[in-house]
């Protein structure tokens, strides 16, 4: 390529006519059969899987298939798990220019990678060799894109989390719109078909409502179930990692995550059902700008959050409810933080929440309901004869995002939470307007009235800020 600013070293295919065909006619025929577009908004990242096109090509290419057509980006970051090379940290390809496959050459961002390196990734040679998982890619890019743009490699070769965050923080910086990011990952190894389908879809489905404690904590459960042959949860869990901790860092409200498809290698005819590894597509679109709300409740959804938390005090006092609170959208979907709000005759009755949940919206509002009504200590129980009048609050809450500086902190916007010893409390961010205080007094209140470390304990507590999108009555 005349002006190419690097070396012209090409990485040849390591893995062509073993994973995917060594006939660009073969893997044009194999692809086209499962490509499929049909993206209309350009995704921020796929979690694809990276076994041979048999058995979990067509998964692959449920992700693929959700970039629009025409659509390109700065780059193409690939992540995925060193299989072949023990080194404890991120390898980033600074040694080609160009990786190839049989339908051609895909630039690598040689620059980019240099940068990285610079700022503290690293570059082990042998590590991009032989490795498969992100070479199992790139047919699909150069199937989905006219001119794929330039490549950048990352093998991982660690799962410690201290390593992953500070690889996170790394990326953090090109993780925008202009750029796609590609996570390579199996999912179990080697359990039974049907154990195999519990263990990969109940992780989908956190990664796909949750974010990085949510996903650390999944991935122990299922060690713990212990299913007889599985010896791996997740192979590219660190990569998994690194981008939850991305999307953590913004807020998992600025994401949608889609879980398009799975399937094991027992589905395919190559497969047998003892012994299987599951593979699943995931797609993360960056949500639009538009406005500052958090979420885009439809009025149906916000009825429903406030029907559903009316119904659960109504039928706690066994009185009737003549509403619907059948769980419609969002409300279905897990993994929101919660706080339902009760005042009555203009003054507070009872706020009681969650900042994380593991169950559905709808099972997460309906539990803080009860608990405003008849569990938080500044009040008595909710009667018989008040639940008719009192008026309902629903916060859905954005993940907690621990600040340094009270300077990362703004009134109005953010709620707080603070942490000293064995203390806590919190204020959501509408108390500001409602008490009319400034930041000290909100901070002040919150540290004496709520944490109960005095007025000033703020100032050497852990704090934390989040923000919530209000629906009430």
């Amino acid at each position: 390529m005349p002006g190419y600013p690097y070396p012209q070293r090409v990485r040849k295919p390591a893995v062509a006519g073993s994973f995917y065909p060594s006939s660009a006619k073969e893997i044009k025929s194999m692809c086209s059969a499962w490509l499929h577009p049909s993206g209309e908004k350009p995704p921020q990242a796929l979690i694809v899987p990276h076994a041979g096109y048999v058995f979990s090509g067509e998964v692959a290419a449920s992700a693929f298939s959700r970039i629009p057509k025409g659509h390109s980006y700065k780059r193409i970051f690939l992540l995925g798990p060193s299989h072949r090379v023990g080194f404890g940290g991120a390898s980033v390809d600074t040694l080609y220019s160009f990786a190839e496959t049989p339908l051609g050459r895909v630039p690598i961002d040689v620059a980019m990678g240099k940068e990285l390196v610079r700022q503290g990734l690293t570059f082990v040679s042998n590590a991009h060799d032989r490795e498969h998982c992100l070479e199992v890619q790139l047919p699909f890019l150069q199937m989905v894109f006219d001119e794929v743009p330039p490549i950048v490699p990352i093998v991982i070769g660690t799962e410690r989390p201290g390593v992953l965050q500070e690889v996170a923080d790394i990326l953090r910086p090109y993780f925008s719109e202009d750029n796609l990011f590609i996570i390579s990952s199996d999912f179990s190894h080697y359990p039974s078909y049907e154990d195999a389908k519990k263990s990969d879809l109940y992780l989908a489905d956190t990664i796909a409502s949750g974010g990085l404690d949510e996903f650390l904590k999944a991935l122990s459960y299922i060690r713990k179930m212990d299913y007889t042959g599985e010896d791996t949860v997740a192979c590219g869990a660190c990569a998994i990692e690194i981008l939850l901790s991305m999307m953590d860092a913004e807020g998992r409200n600025r994401f949608e995550t889609e879980h398009v498809m799975y399937r094991n290698s027992g589905d395919s005819p190559y497969g047998d059902k003892d012994r299987v590894v599951g593979y699943n597509s995931i797609v993360i679109t960056r949500l639009p700008k538009a406005d500052d709300h958090l979420f885009h409740f439809t009025d149906e959804e916000k009825a429903g959050m406030l029907a559903t938390a009316r119904a659960s005090i109504f039928s706690a006092l066994g009185l009737a409810f003549t509403g619907d609170d059948t769980p419609v959208g969002i409300l279905k979907k897990k993994g929101y933080g919660v706080f339902v709000t009760l005042h009555l005759d203009g003054r507070l009755r009872g706020c009681i929440g969650r900042f994380t949940s593991s169950s559905t919206l709808h099972s997460t509002i309906r539990e803080m309901a009860q608990s405003a009504a008849f569990s938080d200590p500044r009040f008595p129980s909710l009667s018989r004869s008040e639940a008719p009048r009192i008026e309902i609050e629903v916060s859905v809450l954005s993940p907690l995002k621990k600040i340094s500086s009270i300077e990362e902190f703004k009134l109005g916007r953010d709620g707080i939470y603070m942490i000293k010893g064995g203390h806590h409390g919190t204020f959501l961010p509408q108390v500001a307007e409602e008490t009319g205080w400034d930041t000290e007094e909100f901070l002040g209140h919150c540290a004496r009235d709520k944490a109960g470390i005095g007025w000033f304990g703020w100032k050497d507590a852990d704090l934390y800020t989040y923000q919530t999108e209000v629906v009430k009555e």
